[in-house]
């Protein structure tokens, strides 16, 4: 149902509410001028009545706990049956409508005049009390959430310290153990003048490769390498020339087959052909 709708449906409500509290209103002056009520209070007296069932359906309607909601019903039943039975010797008293009945006779059995009597002046003393009672609860209430609410926040709770207990209980992640990379030494080339501060920087190799030199390795980087003899070198020369022909023997080739330096390499050249030539000339005589 739309907005439009619910207006017009509590409009309707209210009118229909307003109709019966003023049958209802006639009947219940009436009976309160006959029990000795003046005119004002006779004016007022509908307004106790069902005035508090209208505060004791909304104190149902707003309660929730079950004594309050329970007392609240129990109010609005009993003064919905005190209207009912004023209303009903209403209509069965002509004499009310003219005011000739006298003065506090609403029956003509006088145990039901006294019980007539006494429910419609105590009906004034007990809205005050009950409605009292019944505003004090609402004022008071707190409303409280639903079962299913508090059940399910409940449940919330339960998942919650279920997860952190597996989580508590799972075995932990296993741990990788990772090579142990050993930082690797290198000399670096000293100058001929250097600080007296300065000291080898070692350097962490990244894997363990040997590390491949680029360029010219630097003399203090190379390893020491045993000095031969001119005899040693001669023996060398010769064994690695023995099949060269004596246009190949240059003092480069012998060079960079002994491994020597130039200088050396040329005595040895010359050494080498002046035996060929001493050796030839043996052969040819």
């Amino acid at each position: 149902m739309n907005r439009g709708g619910k207006t017009l449906l509590v409009l309707a409500l209210v009118a229909v509410v307003g109709m019966a509290f003023r049958v209802s209103w006639n009947a219940l002056r009436d009976v309160a001028r006959a029990v000795g009520a003046d005119s004002a209070a006779a004016t007022l007296y509908p307004f106790v009545v069902d005035g508090l069932m209208a505060l004791a359906l909304v104190a149902t309607l707003v309660l929730t706990d079950r004594a309050d909601k329970r007392f609240a019903l129990r109010v609005l039943a009993a003064y919905t049956l005190a209207s009912l039975v004023l209303n009903y010797v209403h209509g069965l008293v002509p004499e009310l409508h003219s005011r000739s009945v006298d003065w506090g006779r609403l029956a003509d059995w006088d145990p039901a005049n006294w019980m007539l009597v006494l429910l419609a002046t105590s009906l004034p003393v007990g809205s005050i009390y009950f409605g009292s009672d019944l505003v004090a609860k609402v004022l008071h209430h707190r409303p409280t959430l639903p079962a299913n609410a508090e059940e399910s926040n409940q449940i919330a709770v339960n998942r919650s310290m279920s997860d952190l207990v597996e989580s508590s209980l799972e075995p932990p992640a296993p741990v990788v153990e990772l090579p142990v990379i050993e930082p690797v030494a290198v000399d670096l080339p000293h100058p001929t003048e250097q600080p007296a501060e300065s000291a080898p920087v070692a350097v962490v190799a990244e894997s363990d490769r040997p590390v491949r030199a680029t360029g010219r390795v630097p003399n203090a980087a190379r390893s020491a390498r045993p000095s031969r003899t001119a005899e040693e070198l001669l023996k060398e020369a010769r064994s690695a020339t023995a099949g060269w022909p004596d246009t190949d023997l240059t003092a480069e080739r012998i060079r960079k087959a002994v491994r020597t330096s130039a200088e050396k390499a040329r005595t040895l050249r010359d050494t080498l052909r002046s035996e060929r030539a001493a050796g030839g000339e043996t052969a040819a005589a």
